[in-house]
């Protein structure tokens, strides 16, 4: 089965690249999940500064700067994983260093 782990965080307090790099936790998470053959991809996104969003409303299209959504945390990254369900992923989200200081919002995909 396939998830999406959203990564969700605090963007004021997010760490540089080079900070997750050489984060041990970090890298500790991601060789488990290499052990497990889970990773499908993972990206990091960039900060909701330089996004853009769309919305189309009675045919208008609608182009804000930003996110949809005013909140606090926002998602910095999302990994995509293929485990046999979700007992698995919840223990592959639980591990990752994001899931103690932010959160990880879990998601199957429609497959």
């Amino acid at each position: 089965m396939r998830y999406a782990l959203l990564i969700c965080d605090d963007e004021t307090d997010a760490p540089s690249n080079e900070e997750i790099a050489a984060d041990p936790a970090h890298r500790a998470w991601c060789a488990d999940v290499a052990r497990r053959g889970a990773e499908v991809i993972g990206v990091r996104l960039r900060p909701v500064v330089d996004a853009t969003s769309v919305r189309v409303r009675e045919g208008e299209t609608l182009i804000s700067d930003g996110p949809y959504a005013e909140t606090k945390d926002f998602v910095g990254g999302v990994v995509i994983i293929d485990c046999a369900d979700l007992d698995e992923a919840i223990q592959i989200a639980a591990g990752h260093p994001y899931a103690r200081r932010g959160g990880i919002e879990i998601r199957p995909l429609w497959e």
